[in-house]
């Protein structure tokens, strides 16, 4: 089979990659192991600099039917209790950056952009078809793929390969021969609720950071406030399968975890029944434009950059690098393959490096002890709105 662009991976940074695509007038093929669209995870927030993005592509409708949108931030300490320091949301932001924050269930985002993509056309969709093997020469990209129901292999040469397939990559561990993620010896409980379900007082319109010795917990509405997204990070040995999203945990676990806590923020972990677990990996900041890829092989989302949590920007990155992937092949041409696929790393590595940097001292900050949890706070109420504000993210 021959097909001119081809991506593996159908997770957010894969479909966004084909959403951009299409929009720009391109096909490709779509490669998906499982057999079935299934996103875990629980929410995911998106900064103005993606809503931007999804504002231009038409996108604005189908988001505001499923997401919420914010009108806070505000940051507390996990153990006093105390209210440290707040941003407003809703209208200033749109203001400031001409387009919203927003929060949103990670499956409800990954089928927005699969109902964008059938709706736009051009992307052909395969899942249950695995990449096992993957060369290169100077013209293709020359894959092994098994379709995983009937265990029988395809040969599918293209003149573009885009790696979208996590954090535990296959195709950069056949293309980059890099090694593979590291531990970061954090691990996130998460879950999902029904508003209704919590007492009145612990319900919440705003996005919520407490923030504790070696841990934080971050809450926020999804699903137009009906359901509350809960997210505890701790540290902590990993689990026994570091690439599965999905552990079961017991709510004992983080309750003892948490025990230390402001009651306030005990009462909600308690009124929560079930929990699933995560380890956390990810890569060093990226050094250079060749980690983007190799050849006519790019790599886009967290196949290229992984990154930590405490900016709310992995998604993010993933969605901005597709925009930027699909803006440089269009104004390039597909028949200058390696030289747009060199302007697009050269565009994008520089801004993922620093995102993956930021989100590193954010855990920091969160997790501060001692000293520096006392200096946080005191700069947190002397300039909150400052401080938790990025304007050189969101205005990107």
């Amino acid at each position: 089979m021959q097909n001119k662009i081809t991506i593996v991976g159908g997770g957010i940074g894969g479909m966004a990659t084909a959403l951009a695509l299409g929009r720009s007038g391109h096909s490709a093929l779509l490669l998906e192991r499982a057999p079935s669209f299934s996103e875990v995870g629980a929410g995911i927030q998106l900064g103005p600099n993606v809503v931007r993005i999804l504002q231009a592509w038409g996108q604005m409708d189908r988001l505001k039917a499923v997401a919420y949108f914010p009108q806070a931030l505000r940051a507390r300490n996990a153990i006093s209790g105390e209210v440290v320091g707040e941003k407003r949301l809703g209208q200033d932001t749109v203001q400031r950056y001409q387009a919203p924050y927003a929060t949103i269930a990670r499956a409800d985002m990954h089928s927005l952009l699969v109902a964008a993509v059938a709706q736009t056309g051009g992307i052909d969709m395969h899942l249950g078809h695995e990449v096992t093997a993957v060369t290169q020469d100077e013209k293709s990209v020359h894959l092994q793929v098994q379709r995983t129901e009937t265990g029988s292999t395809d040969v599918v040469d293209t003149k573009l390969l885009v790696g979208a397939d996590g954090v535990w990559s296959r195709v950069r561990a056949q293309v980059m021969r890099s090694g593979g993620p590291r531990q970061t010896g954090h691990l996130a409980y998460r879950a999902m609720v029904p508003m209704a379900s919590l007492p009145e007082n612990l319900r919440t319109q705003e996005v919520t950071a407490w923030m504790g010795p070696d841990f934080h917990v971050v809450q926020y509405p999804v699903r137009g406030g009906e359901m509350l997204n809960v997210v505890a990070i701790v540290h902590g040995d990993p689990p026994g399968d570091l690439t599965s999203w999905d552990h079961g945990a017991n709510a004992a676990e983080i309750q003892l975890l948490l025990s230390r806590a402001h009651p306030s923020l005990r009462d909600l972990i308690y009124a929560i029944g079930h929990w699933r677990l995560w380890a956390l990996c990810d890569r060093p900041p990226m050094r250079s434009s060749g980690e983007h890829g190799s050849g006519r092989v790019v790599l886009v989302g967290d196949a290229a950059h992984p990154m930590r949590p405490y900016l709310a920007q992995g998604a993010c990155m993933a969605i901005e690098d597709a925009a930027a992937l699909a803006r440089h092949l269009t104004e390039k041409g597909s028949s200058t393959v390696p030289k747009a696929l060199a302007a697009f790393a050269a565009e994008r590595w520089p801004r993922n490096a620093r995102v993956q940097a930021r989100s590193i001292r954010n855990g920091e900050i969160y997790h501060a002890k001692g000293l520096m949890q006392v200096a946080r706070d005191m700069a947190l109420r002397l300039a909150a709105p400052r401080l938790m504000d990025v304007p050189w993210l969101y205005r990107a």
